[in-house]
This record gives C-alpha cells, structure tokens and sequence, in this order.
C-alpha cells in the first residue's frame, strides 16, 4: 500500500531512517496558531519553512489525540482523532502534506501500554461487571483482606504513590502510570487488533513512523499470587521482571512489523525502551520495530572516556542487529542538556526511568550557563558527525536551558504532585518555545502560553539568532546541511588522541575532534569546515568540537 501523499519524498527509499535527523515536536510547546495559549496543528503549519530551513528529515509528534492532559497528553481517550484544542483531522492532513511538501516525513507517537481513564473502553469496563469482556481489556483484579479492601499488591507507580485503584464495585485496576492512565490487557486478542486498525488509520493518512512509548512494557507476567514490590525490586535476571521487558512483547512487534510492511515504503518505528544496553538490539530488529532509542548518551557525563565507551558499544550492538543506533540528549522527559551539562558530573552513575534525577532538577546546585551551553554544543556537534540517526528535541536548537523555577500553581506535571517535595516534574523542558524576543509569548501565539517562559528567553529567540554568527540555531543550520555529506557510510575510525579528547575518522576525509578537557589541544591538520565554539589560533579551546575535512 502507498500513501499518495508521499508524492514529494522517495517512495522507495526504504532506508531512509537509518541515519536521518529527527526533531522532536511537543506540540502543545511548540506554536499556538488560534491565542488559546496551548500549541496546535496550525501552529506547526505555520512553522514548516523554519523546519526545512533547519534542515532536518523528519519530524516526531508527541501526542496530538483527545486527553486530559493528566499526563501531557501520554494519557490518550482516541487513539484514531486529533485533540479539538490542537487541530482536527483535516488539519492533521493538510500538516502532514505541508512537511512531505517540505521533504520532511512524519513519525507520530503511539501510546501502546495504557489509555486515559477516559477512553470509551476504560468507560465500558466501569459500567461493565467484574469478569465481563469489557474488564478484559484492561487489568482488573480482586483485592486483598476478608472485605477486598486492600490493593492486589503494593506496588509503587511510575509517578509515585500506589499502581493499584479501587473502582466502586471493589475491583482494582492496575496502572503502572497515573491513575488516569489504565494499563492494557495485551493477552486480550481485541486490544491487540484495535492497535493494528490504529496504526493502519494513521499510516493510510501518509504517518511515515511510530515512536513507540514504554515500549518495554505491554505484556506483563500476572499470577494469581503478585510478588511485592520489595521482591520486584531484587530481580535482576533479564527478561525474568513480571511488568518490564519481557520476552513476549516481541511477539506483538512481530505482529506490527506485518502491518508495516504492508505499505511502500514500510512504516518504520522506533521504542523508548528503558532496557539494559544487551536488550536493546532485539526491540530493533528488523522483525520488529526496526529501531530502539539509545539513551546512553543521555545518561552520561561530559566525560570523553564515557562518550567514547558509549558511541563504541552502540555500533557495535546496531551492526549486530542489523538496525542503526540512535543518538538523543533531550527530550520531553528530561532536564535540557544544556542545563545538565551545567551541574556537576554523576561520575557515570546509572539510574532507572523516573528516577530523580531525570526530571526537571530544583535550582540547586546553581547551573554554570555558560559553560552547560558551551559543553552542550560540542556534545550536539560531535553526535552529529556519528554514523546512525539524531533525535534532536524541539529549543535545543536555541540553546535553551532547563526552566527550573515554575511557580507551584502553574506546573502541571503528574510527578510533581504525586511527590510533592521530592520531585519537581518535568515541566521544565516543556515551557513553550521563544519566537520573536518580545511578545506576550515571545512569538509562541497571539496571546499568553500555557506554562510561563522565563525572562531571558526572548533573548534566545529565533527572531534572536535568525542570521546571527556563532548562534546556536545557525551552528544546528550548518551541522545538519553538512550533515549530509557525513552520513554516505554506518562507519568510523578512531584516531589516536589525547585522553580527554575524541577524534573520529568518518569515510570521504571528514574528522570529528571533541575537546573534553580543561586545556586547549592541538587541532589536527586539514580544512576547518565548522567549529562548536571560536578557535584559539591553532588550539581546539576545552569544550569545543570541530569538524575537520582532509580531502
């Protein structure tokens, strides 16, 4: 099957994806087209020319559908409509002509693990009895007490507090998210057809891709007596965890991978899977989803040893796979990285998805700006040179850091009121994007925005940095025209380099040199084609990438 409105793009480039730049829009950030303060389709209509001039590939969605918002939208009540607040389908379809027209494709985020609470089937369950077809779909259990008064099992959701609610006839349903967020029952053979239809619907509609949310979670492993959370917390085999990763979540990606390749090109699709790195390679296969995000990046400190372990094992786990790696340092989950790189290093510490840490961190210790920003563009300039693709998220562009100190009343992210004191959520990196350097919202719409935007951001503006040398919008500009010319081959060589210094051959002459220390280097011979940072003299300053070409 082919989409017609694939006319502007190759309908036979197959591969496309493989070492493409994405940019991630969260489109209630992103530009409010109607003053309603929330971002919409319009606006993103609006902003295709900024788009194609950044010279990206494609574009990622996170969820545009009907929601509550009690999660940003990650809680979806139609998973086949557009939010009335954002746009509707029509206006969908014309966004989606506007980027092919562009040349750029479209990936949009699928939520698979759970819907709202307010989703027509979650609604049926409720009106439905215990052990009706309507329960089915989800997970449903008996409590535990003489009077069923106590939650199946202790378990601590994602955002804190309980994963089990009771519901007036006293069952309790799980959610491993919030509350209004109801996991599915991924045994039950209707919630998997229904997710076949859905991502027939949006791919007949000409959506390139998925990016698939907790792509790790779907099948879980339910006996009739639930270990607690104490016991959940000591596995440590892989694959043995009863709600995370386990082997038959493949089994429903092998099925999606069919529904993909029914269309020309096929559709591709991409997991968030927090998994160990050796699990990674299986949800990338090619008979399944084809790509999984490597966060190891993300994790890391501005460390060359830790980068360099990082970039080494990725290659070598995507060739093995048969898939390319991906590269990200932002997200809509988590502090900007231009912020992260601000605070002290981690010194290689690891952590889980939800934990501290990832969100959006308080205002102390206070941030070093200018060296986070200095730190951070070196990072971007030097993940740009690597063979596979680039997940770049929306402001990162701009530089923008990390918004700390929203006022309680405005937040709006669950994890920071199911763990007041504890964890400020992530409304941080969601705060909507400066335009223009004056305005009510700084160009975001004609009126006010949903979260507020700092003073200082209109300085950091597009109308700010359109043009202006040394920006970071122009150093995105130029990294990922140049880009093109970097990605003809999945392959590098390392060269032999200082200890605190990375140096990348790529094929056609182009190196890749990352100054990670304190001391200026030597830069090495050859053309200096695009620098993170100014040059002193012959000297690549600390925190400074070039890119260098020999031929």
């Amino acid at each position: 099957m082919t989409s017609t409105s694939h006319a502007q793009l190759p309908v036979d480039d197959a591969t496309w994806w493989r070492q493409a730049a994405v940019y991630q829009i969260y489109p209630r950030s992103f530009a409010d087209a109607n003053g309603d303060g929330i971002g919409d389709l319009r606006g993103i209509i609006s902003r295709v020319p900024y788009l194609q001039g950044l010279g990206i590939d494609a574009v990622w969605l996170s969820p545009f559908y009907p929601s509550a918002l009690a999660d940003g939208g990650y809680d979806v009540a139609d998973y086949r409509d557009v939010d009335p607040r954002i746009g509707t389908l029509d206006e969908f379809d014309e966004m989606v002509a506007a980027l092919h027209g562009a040349g750029i494709r479209v990936i949009v985020d699928i939520v698979p693990n759970h819907s709202s609470d307010d989703h027509v089937w979650f609604q049926e369950a409720l009106a439905a009895a215990p052990g009706s077809p309507e329960r089915a779909r989800y997970i449903f259990r008996d409590g535990l007490g003489a009077d069923g008064s106590k939650p199946p099992a202790d378990w601590t959701s994602m955002f804190g507090g309980p994963s089990w609610t009771r519901v007036p006839d006293g069952q309790w349903y799980l959610h491993l998210f919030a509350k209004e967020q109801p996991d599915f029952n991924w045994d039950n053979e209707e919630v998997r057809a229904d997710f076949r239809q859905t991502l027939r619907f949006w791919s007949d509609r000409g959506v390139d891709g998925f990016r698939i949310d907790v792509a790790h979670g779907l099948t879980k492993e339910l006996g009739e007596s639930l270990p607690s959370q104490a016991e959940i917390d000591a596995i440590t085999e892989p694959g043995a965890h009863p709600l995370w990763d386990r082997d038959e979540v493949h089994e429903i990606y092998a099925d999606w991978r069919k529904v993909f390749d029914e269309y020309t090109p096929p559709r591709i699709a991409v997991a968030e899977a927090w998994v160990s790195t050796p699990r990674r390679p299986r949800y990338a296969s090619a008979e399944g989803l084809g790509q999984a995000f490597n966060f190891d990046l993300l994790e890391a400190d501005f460390d060359a040893e830790q980068f360099r372990t990082i970039i080494a094992d990725n290659l070598a786990l995507s060739a093995a796979s048969g898939s390319s790696t991906t590269w990200v340092f932002s997200n809509h989950d988590v502090v900007r990285h231009a912020t992260r790189y601000a605070l002290p290093p981690r010194n290689g510490s690891t952590v889980k998805q939800g934990q501290k840490w990832l969100l959006s961190g308080g205002t102390q210790p206070v941030a070093d700006v200018e060296l986070g920003l200095r730190r951070a563009r070196a990072a971007t300039l030097l993940m740009l040179g690597l063979p596979g693709s680039a997940y770049l998220y929306q402001g990162e562009e701009l530089g923008l850091p990390e918004v700390a100190d929203i006022p309680a009343a405005e937040r709006q992210d669950p994890a920071f009121f199911r763990n007041p004191g504890v964890d400020i959520g992530r409304d941080g990196c969601r705060v909507p994007l400066p335009w223009t350097r004056e305005g009510t919202s700084l160009g975001f719409g004609p009126d006010g925005a949903h979260l507020p935007q700092p003073q200082g951001f209109g300085a950091l503006s597009v109308e700010a940095q359109d043009g202006a040398p040394g920006s970071t919008l122009e150093l995105y500009r130029a990294a990922l025209a140049l880009r093109h010319e970097l990605r003809a081959a999945e392959t590098l060589d390392w060269v032999r380099s200082p200890a605190d210094v990375l140096h990348l051959a790529r094929p056609g002459g182009w190196h890749v040199v990352t100054n990670f220390g304190t001391h200026a280097v030597p830069l090495p011979d050859g053309e200096v084609v695009l620098t993170s940072g100014p040059l002193a003299g012959t000297q690549l300053p600390s925190s400074t990438t070039a890119w260098i070409r020999t031929v």
